[in-house]
């Protein structure tokens, strides 16, 4: 079964630097592309970034030229390096399969305030 553990969240000023990343287990990592989503209260998951098996990105346009999506497939783990985060960055944080699963790890909290 996939398992995702979602790591790296936390309190930043705005302008500040985080380095989210998703371990999973259970699948042929480097088979499967990936997707950093992110969820507000109230709002339904969006994508952030995309990560395709054969390394090939994807960003959300509030996102492009801040953030980088990378992956270590030796250690079944995809990254997110977020800069100048925002206040509107603020989110929970969470990875999956292309094509997504029906199950979801517990997510990570990104919180962007002063």
């Amino acid at each position: 079964q996939v398992q995702f553990v979602e790591s790296g969240g936390g309190l930043v000023q705005p302008g500040g630097s985080l380095r989210l990343s998703c371990a999973a287990s259970g699948i042929m990592f480097r088979m499967y592309g990936m997707t950093w989503y992110r969820q507000t209260p109230g709002k339904q998951r969006e994508v952030v970034a995309r990560i395709g098996s054969n390394g090939s990105t994807m960003y959300v346009d509030s996102v492009k030229g801040r953030f980088t999506i990378s992956r270590d497939n030796a250690v079944n783990t995809v990254h997110l390096e977020m800069n100048s985060l925002k206040p509107e960055d603020t989110a929970v944080y969470y990875c999956n399969t292309i094509p997504i699963r029906s199950s979801w790890g517990q997510g990570t909290q990104v919180t962007v305030s002063s």
